[in-house]
């Protein structure tokens, strides 16, 4: 049963406590209602994306209490610094570069060297990210491809009994979901009109690519690339053995005949494969090739609910490689 709660001090402290021990707590902004998880932990992440029954692992918004807590994350610039003190508070979400000191969780980031940050705006939001004192992680709170919510109800006529609470602010001023503006290039991107207008944008930034340029250069939206941030061994989708050389990525009981195995979920279990994905990818290719192994088996994983969406990142791992310098590492549009 998913808990309504006031927002006061008392209902605040107790979406903090949930937020804390990794559960999930719709939350109002300016712009929509969030679905919150604690942004440090690959679990709580991955109870978002099994909310929403998301059919990806698109990277989500990382929520701050303030820019300086945000900017510990990633490696800044200059403009960051410009656009920060010029709409946040606000409806303005940057996309830069991970810091070496991040502690926002690979699930959160879907695996991408960039993370997404946003200092919101309102007073129960200020102090729910005060409260809880870590990064909020938070898409819109509707299930995959429904309209975003901009009050309590509509959280609640979607998502009653997947979610453990709501923190009832209100209906969110703006009612559009923030901006989304890449600033890991040389030149920035729009990855997501929103609440912040380009002409508001334009004065500090000057040349910005406009999401024209994704119609015929760049992808459309999250999850598009056939080839999507794939470990440097080779991926073989669907393994119902092990190859000599080949590490083995298992779901359930493992394949034998592999000398390194990482266990997506031993008891079949797809939140937990979900929440050890990323990591487990990146040990099997890390270690696999200080080992001389010359690729990753990868079991069947389950064609429903959160196994779309591991299926969907194996694929991609398994896909052909890009041609060298091109936009493969592009995608970071947000939702």
């Amino acid at each position: 049963m998913t808990e309504i709660l006031k927002a006061d001090p008392a209902g605040i402290a107790r979406a903090a406590e949930f937020l804390l021990d990794g559960k999930l707590v719709a939350f109002g902004t300016e712009t929509v209602y969030g679905l919150g998880a604690l942004a440090t932990s690959d679990a709580a992440v991955a109870h978002i994306f099994a909310a929403k029954n998301r059919p990806r692992f698109n990277p989500l918004i990382n929520h701050f209490a303030d820019a300086e807590t945000a900017f510990k994350q990633v490696q800044t610039n200059e403009l960051a610094l410009k656009l920060a003190e010029a709409f946040w508070p606000g409806p303005l979400t940057l996309v830069l570069p991970r810091g070496p000191n991040a502690t926002i969780c690979d699930l959160a980031a879907a695996g991408l060297p960039t993370l997404a940050l946003r200092v919101p705006r309102g007073q129960t939001t200020h102090a729910l990210l005060n409260a809880v004192g870590q990064p909020i992680a938070a898409p819109s709170a509707n299930p995959s491809g429904r309209v975003s919510p901009s009050d309590a109800f509509h959280v609640l006529r979607n998502m009653e009994g997947k979610i453990d609470a709501i923190l009832d602010s209100g209906p969110c001023s703006v009612g559009l979901e923030s901006t989304v503006l890449d600033l890991s290039r040389e030149v920035p991107f729009l990855l997501r009109p929103g609440g912040v207008t380009l002409e508001q944008l334009t004065p500090i930034c000057g040349v910005i690519r406009n999401p024209d340029d994704y119609a015929t250069k760049l992808p459309a939206s999250p999850g598009m690339l056939a080839s999507h941030y794939a470990p440097v061994l080779p991926v073989r989708l669907n393994a119902e053995h092990v190859e000599p050389g080949e590490a083995l990525l298992a779901f359930g009981t493992p394949l034998p005949g592999s000398k390194l195995t990482w266990n997506l979920s031993e008891s079949g279990d797809l939140e937990e494969a979900a929440a050890r994905l990323f990591a487990g990818l990146r040990f099997l290719d890390s270690e696999g090739a200080r080992r001389g192994l010359h690729g990753i088996a990868a079991m069947p994983v389950p064609r429903h609910g959160l196994g779309l969406a591991i299926l969907d990142r194996l694929r991609r791992a398994a896909s052909p490689r890009p041609p060298a310098g091109g936009d493969d590492d592009l995608e970071a549009s947000l939702s």
